[in-house]
């Protein structure tokens, strides 16, 4: 079975370079995507809190490890402190419910979801609003966050730390107070925007960039996004005898980022991983460079609208 590569993260783990998202899959769906996904070869999986899939995901790598399929060091874990554990005196506990949830011993790699904190009122509420329906942030220093988080590498519950959704000066100032070092930020990431100057800026950094939204949000009844219907991209991919969708993924790969594509859809995952079998031109990749827009699908706009001093895409990356 053909694996995806893998690259060396700062800290000396390895992590494939193409993993499985599984943002809005829940129930059975959830488990069944994940037992695919590793049939296939696939061994990077992302999760998190906030998606309220972590048991589904967790018995999905259970059951396959359980039939002999992989064994535990052989799958690279991600998931995510949600925005309501930032007080550091929260991240312990909830990392802890997390690797409950899982039924696992140790989470691969444990992401900061965002800079910006939100007020706890009680684990169930993931989005805590006032009688107005106003989002309740709170003014937790994401700094703080993040030195509590090194906590849990050093009792063994963690392998690895990283962000998520921060731009290039908050993970400077990350890098400037830490004692271990992020090995990924994971932000949106496709064709429509590349992210090429936060690629370089992490790069610099030995920091790798993990891409969600890989594909944008495919509306076929929109022909949207454009990279996915344009007679260009679908020359090259026809050249390679693949889909426009595997070509954007390629094109990820090759400008340094980790792409994440979700789907549920076992046909879906099985194309999505069938990439490694070509690459891109220069002249090629120049053609997907020309849908770079910047536009976000997840701008986080609840956010933004409370002009909170940690939200993170007022700068340029």
């Amino acid at each position: 079975m053909k694996l995806a590569p893998t690259v060396k993260l700062n800290n000396g783990h390895e992590m494939p370079v193409l993993g499985l998202g599984t943002y809005a899959s829940q129930n059975k769906e959830g488990e069944i995507a994940v037992k695919h996904a590793i049939d296939i070869g696939y061994r990077h999986i992302d999760t998190a809190y906030f998606y309220q899939n972590e048991v589904e995901v967790g018995q999905a790598i259970r059951d396959k490890i359980a039939e002999g399929v992989v064994k535990r060091e052989d799958i690279f874990l991600v998931t995510k402190l949600w925005n309501i554990h930032h007080e550091p005196d929260r991240v312990e506990g909830a990392c802890r419910k997390q690797l409950a949830n899982f039924g696992l011993d140790y989470i691969d790699l444990y992401l900061m979801h965002m800079p910006v904190g939100y007020k706890f009122v009680n684990e169930e509420t993931l989005l805590p609003k006032d009688e107005n329906g106003t989002l309740q942030l709170s003014d937790v220093d994401y700094v703080d966050t993040y030195k509590a988080m090194e906590k849990l590498v050093k009792s063994g519950l963690v392998r690895s730390l990283g962000v998520s959704n921060f731009n290039s000066e908050q993970l400077q100032r990350v890098l400037e107070n830490c004692e271990i070092k992020p090995v990924t930020n994971q932000v949106e990431c496709s064709p429509t925007i590349n992210q090429k100057k936060l690629i370089a800026f992490c790069k610099k950094h030995d920091v790798t960039v993990t891409a969600y939204t890989p594909l944008g949000r495919p509306r076929p009844e929109e022909m949207k996004p454009d990279f996915a219907y344009s007679p260009k991209v679908k020359e090259i991919a026809q050249k390679y005898n693949k889909t426009t969708t595997q070509v954007a993924l390629r094109f990820l790969i090759d400008s340094g980022a980790i792409p994440i594509p979700k789907s549920s859809t076992p046909k879906r995952i099985t194309e999505n991983f069938d990439i490694f079998d070509f690459e891109l031109t220069d002249e090629e990749k120049s053609v997907l460079d020309c849908f770079n827009t910047g536009e976000r699908m997840v701008p986080l706009n609840l956010i933004k609208g409370l002009n909170h001093k940690y939200y993170p895409f007022n700068i340029e990356f």
